[in-house]
């Protein structure tokens, strides 16, 4: 049958932060003490090492999970005993504005995208959102994807993680679509066992030539092989 969806991931697959270090638990601890700094916030050494043990254990990395939480929900539990006032908002702002992302958007990214779009594909995401970051900040990084997409679906919007197959099925709820007429690209093994959850086709983009094995169906390196894939062999 005839593929009428592609599902993309983002991070890694459609865009990358640049000079991120190793895991996003690096920042964590210079983050919360950037909050406790710019706000000017009484909070002690012992209440911010609590905070920093709290967001540690949000994280997927340490404690896997499919369930999301919203920011709020975070940063409620990652302050609760902080002894004195302050805005929520500043706290959130402030943490993600230590990070300093930089994103940067693959050449091949918008060029596939668009003649997707061209020939009837419908083109849509799902993206995992780094742990207590609002999506509308999360979407700002590659804002000038968005155009490019009928739909987009996150961790947050949808309330669970991959490998949780949630968002690939409100997708084909929401077009119809069934699982032989959908593709999901990605970079990662939980990008693949998605996928494979939900029953669709699986494509593993390898940009960087490792050539893994995560138990997906087809790997391309770059997203102008994804396309010849889904024109010649997915049809």
């Amino acid at each position: 049958m005839k593929i009428k969806a592609v599902v993309f991931d983002v991070g890694r697959t459609l865009m990358e932060y640049m000079d991120m270090p190793n895991t996003w638990l690096d920042y964590y601890a210079p983050a919360l003490h950037h909050v406790r700094e710019v706000l000017n916030l009484p909070v002690t050494d012992k209440e911010l090492d609590k905070s920093i043990e709290i967001y540690r254990s949000y994280s997927p990395q340490i404690k896997p999970r499919e369930k999301d939480f919203t920011p709020e929900e975070i940063f409620s539990d990652v302050t609760k005993d902080w002894n004195c006032k302050f805005n929520l908002s500043d706290v959130i702002r402030e943490f993600f504005a230590y990070m300093d992302l930089k994103p940067y958007i693959y050449p091949d990214s918008i060029p596939i995208l668009s003649k997707l779009r061209e020939d009837g594909y419908i083109v849509c995401t799902l993206t995992d959102v780094a742990t207590g970051m609002p999506d509308e900040l999360h979407k700002s990084y590659f804002s000038e994807l968005l155009p490019y997409f009928d739909m987009y679906v996150s961790s947050i919007t949808c309330g669970y993680r991959k490998s949780s197959p949630k968002g690939l099925e409100i997708i084909a709820e929401h077009y119809q679509l069934s699982l032989d007429e959908m593709v999901m690209i990605g970079d990662e093994p939980k990008d693949i066992l998605t996928a494979k959850r939900f029953g669709c086709h699986s494509v593993l983009i390898d940009r960087a030539g490792e050539n893994p094995d995560f138990g997906q169906e087809y790997r391309v390196t770059d997203l102008n092989e994804f396309y010849r894939l889904i024109k010649e062999e997915l049809r």
